[in-house]
């Protein structure tokens, strides 16, 4: 288990700057850290980090989309990135 200040580095090391002035952090990158990836998002929901907001699941039918047999959103995805606000990880 990492400590608050292992986990600051470890965000500030794998964020990025983000449009709203804070950081945005991928959870690829998160969950290719090692093992307690849930304790770096805890930390994250904790400072006031946020998902970013999933983008609409398509109900359209195309050459590339899923076959008619497979329901469309079939379920709850984990969010791709979290946003920090500025200065969390002062």
């Amino acid at each position: 288990m990492r400590d608050d200040d292992e986990i600051r580095a470890l965000l500030s090391r794998l964020s990025r700057r983000h449009p709203s002035g804070g950081t945005v952090i991928e959870r690829a990158a998160i969950v290719a850290e090692g093992a307690d990836s849930a304790a770096v998002v805890a930390w994250i929901l904790d400072h006031a980090g946020e998902p970013e907001a999933a983008a609409d699941m398509s109900a359209k039918r195309g050459l590339h989309s899923p076959r008619l047999s497979d329901p469309v959103g079939s379920g709850p995805r984990a969010p791709a990135r979290y946003v920090l606000p500025a200065g969390a990880l002062n």
